[in-house]
């Protein structure tokens, strides 16, 4: 953990790629023996799997606006955790990290998974 890095915004951020799969399949799936106490969460603010694209939308508009700060670094690449707030489609919001990586042979990040946090 590196908590002396400087925030500031991903680099690339607007080409940021987010497979669609983590979230309808994952974060959002209340099957999921993982996700599904993620998809309570994002469900209260009004995200499912029925309209994950809302959500990809979201974390572009809300979350990758905002500063990311590197939290590791090894041979893979740099791993970022960008913690702000989320507001659904119900009005409610909630804090939230979600976690990016742009890959060594990369330039883009890419969408890891999301954290969720205490509600607004």
């Amino acid at each position: 953990m590196n908590s002396s890095s400087k925030a500031e915004r991903l680099l690339n951020s607007d080409d940021a790629i987010i497979d669609p799969v983590k979230l309808h399949g994952f974060l959002l799936s209340v099957s999921h023996p993982i996700g599904r106490f993620k998809a309570r969460f994002f469900a209260r603010l009004g995200y499912t799997s029925a309209n994950w694209p809302m959500l990809m939308e979201a974390l572009r508009d809300q979350h990758l606006t905002q500063r990311a700060e590197l939290v590791e670094s090894n041979q893979h690449g740099r791993k970022y955790e960008i913690r702000a707030i989320l507001k659904g489609p119900t009005g409610r919001s909630a804090l939230l990290s979600s976690i990016w990586m742009i890959a060594v042979d990369e330039d883009v990040p890419r969408f890891i998974t999301a954290y969720p946090g205490e509600e607004l």
